[in-house]
């Protein structure tokens, strides 16, 4: 068994520690990753690519993307040690910037997400789908979710649910202006372009909910399929419809 150096330190665990899970995902077979979805979100990206899958063990709130909660782990390892799992590849967004001048790139298994930072103003963004142009956003925020992320903010924003495994990606304005402007479905193999039109200081990017930088007019974002993908262990018999029943308290005449 081997953790990474902080979890360690704060749990205060005398066993072999490595410095991160990048590192750890190349001499386990399985991680086990306890907290929230925030918690899964971090390690998914940094261990993004390698085959190495996840179990998410749900310590904080809603957790929907972990797979059992901290009180049930005692009767999920039994059943893992047995076999009765299953695994799920997860798809990631590649997003490339040009900020203050300079590029970037990053990657994230929920959304990037351009809003307003600090300043109670809209913002404008021209969008662009495989070079077509589509709008012209005046809105608060526009939210380009991977299919694991249309149950994050994008679903707050008025988004669609989306399965998962679904070969697509949400494109979905926050408070926008013009009441006709919706969530968009698109195909998880299309290129989307943001140029900014705002000056700084009201534009900032964020990838998983992490600011990554703050935009000035000008600036672009491309937006497509990463290469990587993440995988996710669920215990046998579960599925992403009884998630939607258990942690979104979907309900109907029909079901107990």
């Amino acid at each position: 068994m081997l953790c990474d150096e902080a979890t360690a330190q704060l749990a205060g665990l005398r066993i072999p520690a490595l410095a991160n899970a990048t590192e750890l995902a190349r001499d386990v077979d399985l991680l086990l990753v306890f907290g929230g979805d925030g918690t899964m979100l971090r390690t998914a990206r940094e261990i993004a690519g390698t085959r190495t899958p996840i179990l998410g063990i749900n310590v904080g709130g809603l957790g929907f993307l972990t797979a059992v909660s901290s009180a049930e782990l005692e009767r999920a390892l039994p059943l893992i040690w047995g076999g009765k799992f299953t695994f799920e590849s997860r798809a990631l967004l590649a997003g490339e910037a040009v900020c203050n001048s300079s590029r970037t790139k990053t990657s994230a298994l929920n959304d990037l997400v351009i809003g307003r930072g600090n300043m109670s103003r809209l913002i404008d963004l021209d969008v662009a789908v495989d070079g077509q142009p589509l709008s012209r956003y005046r809105c608060d925020g526009l939210i380009i979710s991977s299919p694991t992320g249309s149950t994050a903010y994008s679903l707050a924003a008025g988004g669609a649910v989306v399965h998962p495994t679904a070969e697509v990606m949400a494109l979905t304005p926050v408070c926008a202006h013009t009441l006709s402007n919706r969530s968009l479905i698109l195909p998880l193999s299309a290129t989307v372009e943001i140029r900014v039109v705002n000056p700084r200081p009201a534009t900032i990017l964020s990838v998983d909910g992490e600011m990554l930088c703050e935009l000035d007019a000008g600036d672009t974002i491309w937006i497509q399929r990463s290469r990587r993908t993440v995988r996710l262990m669920h215990l046998a018999g579960s599925s992403f419809f009884e998630a939607l029943r258990r942690k979104l308290h979907w309900r109907g005449t029909n079901l107990s």
